[in-house]
C-alpha cells in the first residue's frame, strides 16, 4: 500500500517584510530625468521679457533721474543720467509750496476721490459679485449680459452723457462728480463674480446657516475672509484707475481747488504755452514722481495678499 504524495512544498512560507532574518526589502532605484524632462529655455521669450521689463523700467527711471534736477538741467543734460546740479529736496520743496501750496491740495483731493471712489466701488462690487455668485433669482442671466456689455463700455463714451446728466442735477463742479461715478466698476463686479464662484464653498454656507447665522452675519464671517485675494485685486484695479483718472475731472471740473494730480499737474505743464506763463517743468516731474509712489507703495505692501488669490480654484480637490 503506497502513502499518498504529500502535496505540501518543501520550501518554507516566505516571511513578511520586516521580520527578524528577512532580507531587507529592495528600494526603488529613482528614475533618471531625461535631458527631454529639463524645462527648456527660450531664447524668444527671454528676449521678448527683457522688451517688456524695458520698456516698463525705462520711463520710471527717466522719472527718477528727471527729478534731480533742474528747469535748466532738465535741457542740458542726457536723459538718462544725472546733471551736475542734484535738486530733488530744492524741487520736492518747491512742488508743495509753489502758487500757494496748491499741490497739497491737489493730492489731498485726490487721496478723497480714491477712497470714496475707487473704496467705494470694491465695496458695491464685492457685494454684487457675492450675490451674483450664491444666490439664485430671476433676471440673473439679464444681469450678467448687463454687466459683460457694460464692462466693453469705454468710460470716455460716457463722460459727455454724465455731464449733462449731472449738470441738470446741478452736481458739476463738485466733488461728487468725481466719486459718485467712479463708484460703478463693471470689471470690479464680474472679476468678483468669478472669485466669489470658485473660493465659496455652498456647504459652508449651508453649515452656516444650519448653525443659526442670518445672511448678514454669513457674509462678513465666513464668506468676506475667503475673498480678501479678490477683494485686494479690485481695490488695486479701482485704485489705480481713479487715482489717474483724467479726462472725467477734465469734463467735471472748473475750479482749480477741486483738480485732482493729474489734471492739476496738466495745468502746470500747461503754463508754458500761455502768454506770460511761467515753465515750471522740474517741478511737473517731481510732482509726477511723487504721484506715482502711493501707486507703487500700495502694489508692494498688499502683493502677498494679491498673489494669493491668483491660482484660487486652478486646482480641483
Amino acid at each position: 500500500m503506497t502513502t499518498p504524495a504529500v502535496t505540501v512544498s518543501d520550501r518554507p512560507a516566505a516571511e513578511p517584510a520586516g521580520t527578524p532574518g528577512s532580507a531587507p526589502p529592495r528600494l526603488r532605484a529613482p528614475r533618471r530625468r531625461h535631458s527631454a524632462d529639463k524645462p527648456r529655455r527660450s531664447v524668444l521669450l527671454t528676449l521678448l521679457t527683457s522688451l517688456v521689463l524695458l520698456y516698463s523700467l525705462v520711463p520710471l527711471i527717466w522719472l527718477a533721474l528727471s527729478a534731480t534736477k533742474t528747469q535748466e538741467g532738465l535741457s542740458r543734460s542726457f536723459g538718462l543720467w544725472f546733471d551736475a546740479d542734484f535738486a530733488l529736496w530744492d524741487n520736492i520743496s518747491q512742488t508743495f509750496t509753489y502758487d500757494d501750496g496748491v499741490f497739497t491740495r491737489w493730492l489731498l483731493n485726490t487721496l478723497l476721490y480714491v477712497g470714496l471712489g475707487a473704496g467705494g466701488a470694491t465695496f458695491l462690487a464685492v457685494l454684487g459679485g457675492y450675490a451674483l455668485a450664491k444666490f439664485d433669482f430671476p433676471g440673473r442671466r439679464a444681469v450678467f449680459a448687463v454687466v459683460i456689455g457694460a464692462v466693453a463700455v469705454p468710460g470716455t463714451a460716457l463722460a459727455v452723457p454724465t455731464f449733462l446728466m449731472f449738470s441738470k442735477m446741478g452736481l458739476t463742479n463738485t466733488p461728487w462728480a468725481v466719486i459718485i461715478p467712479s463708484l460703478i466698476s463693471p470689471f470690479g463686479l464680474y472679476l468678483m463674480w468669478v472669485f466669489a464662484s470658485e473660493a465659496i464653498p455652498t456647504e459652508l454656507m449651508e453649515a452656516a446657516r444650519i448653525d443659526g447665522a442670518g445672511e448678514v452675519r454669513t457674509f462678513f464671517r465666513v464668506a468676506l475672509p475667503l475673498l480678501a485675494p479678490g477683494i485686494v485685486t479690485v481695490l488695486l484695479f479701482t485704485m489705480v484707475a481713479t487715482w489717474n483718472n483724467y479726462f472725467l475731472p477734465l469734463v467735471m471740473l472748473k475750479d482749480p481747488d477741486w483738480y485732482p494730480l493729474t489734471l492739476g499737474l496738466n495745468s502746470w505743464n500747461a503754463q508754458a504755452a500761455t502768454a506770460g506763463g511761467e515753465a515750471v517743468f522740474n517741478l511737473v516731474v517731481t510732482g509726477s514722481l511723487i504721484t506715482v509712489l502711493p501707486l507703487i507703495a500700495a502694489f508692494l505692501l498688499l502683493q502677498r495678499y494679491w498673489q494669493s488669490g491668483l491660482a484660487a480654484g486652478s486646482v480641483k480637490e
